[in-house]
Formats: C-alpha cells, structure tokens, sequence
C-alpha cells in the first residue's frame, strides 16, 4: 500500500453486564463519541465498517443491516466484518485497507456486542461451531477446552498457576483507571486462587465476564489526519493469520497463528526486533494465561517465558515493555468485538499521552493490539505509532 493511513479519533462506551441500551444505541454512542472527538459529521465519512460477532449475541438475524444505521451507514458504502474474537482488531485493519488503497479518504470503524441478549448463556450460541462427528458428541464448551489448553501450556513450560494468576492481579488493578472499566479492582493472589474453579485449572477470576459495549475510531489518509489533528497515531502494519478449525490435530502450547500475524505486522511496519522496538502492548486476554500465551506468539517473550518476565515486573505499567495498561479484558470487560477494539482505541491515547491515570510513563512511539478467535485458529495484529509509516 502506497498510501498512509491515521487514526485520528477514538470513542468507546461503558461496559457493563446488562446494558439497558439496545445493540443500535450502543453502537451509535460510540459513534457519536468518535466523530465529536474528531470535530467531524457523518456527512465528511465516506464509508463505515462494523464489526460485530455472531448474530446470536444479539439475538437477531442479519445483525449487519440492523445495525447499520445506527452505526451511521445509512446511504454509505457499508461492510460488516467477523472473524470471531479477532474481529476488534482485523475491523480496523479493514479501515487501513480502504484508506490506504485510496479507495476512502475517511472511514468510521465500529465495533459492538451485546452478549447479555444471548439466552440463557453466550456459551449456547458456541455449540455449533464444534464438529458434530468428532467433537459435538463430547459436550464440548469454550471453557473446558480452554482449559485443556491452558494446562498444556502449563505443563509443557513448567509454568506455575500462581504465576498465571498474577495477570489477572496486574490488568484488574490497572483497569481501575479505565473510565469504561466493568472490572477494575484491587485484587490479590489469594483472591484469584480462592475464587471457584471453574474448569481445571481455569478459576473464575481468571476470566474475562460476558460484557455489553461498543468501540469506535476513525481512520483518515495523510491529508485530511493533518487537518483533523496535530497527533494523528499512524497504523505501521497489519497482519492475520487463519489456522484450521480442528484444534484437536494441534500443539496447544503455543499459538502459530498469532505469530505468524505478528511477523505479518512487524515486517509491514519495518520492525526486526519486537519485543525492543515496541512500547506498548495490548494482547487479548480474556483468560489470564491467554495474555501470555499471546505475548509469546507476538514475539515480545521467548517461548515459555512470558511468565518469568510477568514476575520480574517486565510488563507492568512501569515495567520494560507495558502490557494491558487498559486493564484488558480480564479488567475491562469483554464485549468479544468491542474488547478487541478497545485495546486499539488504548493504543491511540497512549500513544498520544491522553490515557490519564494509566498513561504508561516515559515517551512511547509504537503499540501493538492482538485479538484472538473461534477454535484457537484466529490471530489479527495491528502495529500503530506516532512516526508516519
């Protein structure tokens, strides 16, 4: 791609548990937060993107159309992206796509969920997925076999569950100081290894909680950034990766896919040493080992190791390299699409230094956001930083 593309504003709602604000109204506040950040109308959008998981969560069909104007596509070049839990961030990769290209000048991106809709449990809407020969007969659920992964992963780096504990203790105390926060608390390790096991050897507060919310950013080309904002957060690189859906052929200890994302990313973005080139980091964690476990893939821990670097302090918020200073989703909650946008949203005011009282300190240039999704098959990585690519 020839040409750059900003992101020049950012909006992003309350999550919560129960949202009394429809799916529509839900998407339209973040909107709404995203253009007036930017002191733009709809009228100067020249497409919008929407990215939102299955149509169950919100118990409609043809969630696209629904909430296509209340995400301001009315009359407007429109498209809805879904790629699981990957959709928070492959939504905005779309918006570089149709920037970049010089197709759009300007695109709004939103991402939402509301997964309180979903009756009488989101797991439900999940059952289909499996393969109805090999898997489904077993009664399979997104936990369980998280948990078989989690504890491969354990097992084969020699990693205790104490340690893994610990990253719910670091993002639940930094979402404290996220206005959108569902979770942010001081929490202890006693805490975590109290609450009720879930799935052996997941715990309850080691996973992030069905959420509702939504997400917006807008992303501009290299003239119109200029005029919208004197702090345009440039995106450096992209990358995704889809991996088979039969999860049960594969090595759970590490996630391939997730690196093969990120190496996608960094080489757009000129980057030959991550784990000292990049500042900030915003992996997916809806489950505490999941956020090392991604960090490994992002190539910013050698395999097996995020967790030693965890207890050094390595990605604490003042640590070498902060990790989830938003609080993740273990701390701000998870509104599958939305969680993975907000961590893109995170980047944009660190980067900028309009994160308040999780400002990362020192002067940071370059972010990186992850998501993941469906059968441990999906990775999509975004590198954003303060140089134009």
């Amino acid at each position: 791609m020839k040409g750059k593309a900003a992101i020049v504003s950012a909006g992003i709602t309350k999550f919560v548990r129960r949202a009394k604000e429809t799916p529509k109204e839900l998407a339209w506040y973040a909107a709404k937060m995203a253009l007036d950040n930017a002191g733009l109308s709809l009228d100067e959008v020249d497409a919008v993107i929407h990215g939102t998981a299955p149509d169950a969560f919100d118990g409609v069909h043809q969630k696209a159309e629904y909430l296509s104007d209340a995400s301001g596509a009315f009359n407007k070049p429109y498209i809805r992206c879904y790629v699981g839990g990957g959709t928070g961030v492959m939504a905005p990769i779309y918006g570089w796509y149709y920037v970049a290209s010089g197709i759009f000048d300007t695109v709004l991106v939103v991402c939402e969920e509301k997964m309180s809709s979903c009756r009488p449990h989101p797991q439900a809407a999940f059952l289909t997925i499996f393969d109805h020969t090999t898997e489904r007969p077993l009664g399979p659920n997104l936990l369980w076999i998280f948990a078989l992964e989690m504890n491969r992963y354990m097992q084969v780096n020699k990693i205790k569950l104490e340690d893994i504990a610990m990253v719910s203790v670091k993002n639940k105390s930094n979402a404290k100081n996220h206005p959108s926060a569902l979770l942010g608390s001081e929490v202890t390790l006693k805490d975590i290894m109290e609450s009720e096991v879930l799935a052996w050897p997941v715990h309850r507060l080691m996973v992030s909680p069905i959420s509702d919310g939504a997400a917006a950013i807008i992303i501009t080309n290299e003239e119109k950034a200029k005029k919208i904002t004197d702090k345009p957060v440039w995106i450096q690189g992209a990358g995704w990766c889809l991996d088979t859906a039969f999860w049960t052929g594969r090595d759970l200890c590490y996630p391939q896919y997730v690196e093969y994302a990120a190496k996608m990313a960094y080489k757009m973005a000129g980057i030959k040493n991550p784990a000292k080139e990049i500042s900030i980091a915003e992996p997916y964690d809806p489950f505490a080992y999941k956020e090392l476990h991604h960090l490994e893939g992002l190539q910013l821990a050698p395999k097996g190791k995020a967790a030693e670097l965890l207890m050094d302090g390595h990605f604490d918020k003042n640590g070498n390299l902060p990790s989830s200073p938003s609080g993740g989703l273990l701390g701000v909650g998870n509104p599958i699409a939305a969680a993975g946008m907000m961590k893109v949203c995170e980047l944009f005011w660190q980067l900028r230094h309009e994160a308040s009282g999780r400002q990362v300190p020192g002067n940071p240039k370059r972010g990186v956001a992850q998501a993941w999704g469906d059968l441990m098959q999906v990775g999509t990585v975004i590198v954003t930083g303060v140089d134009k690519p």
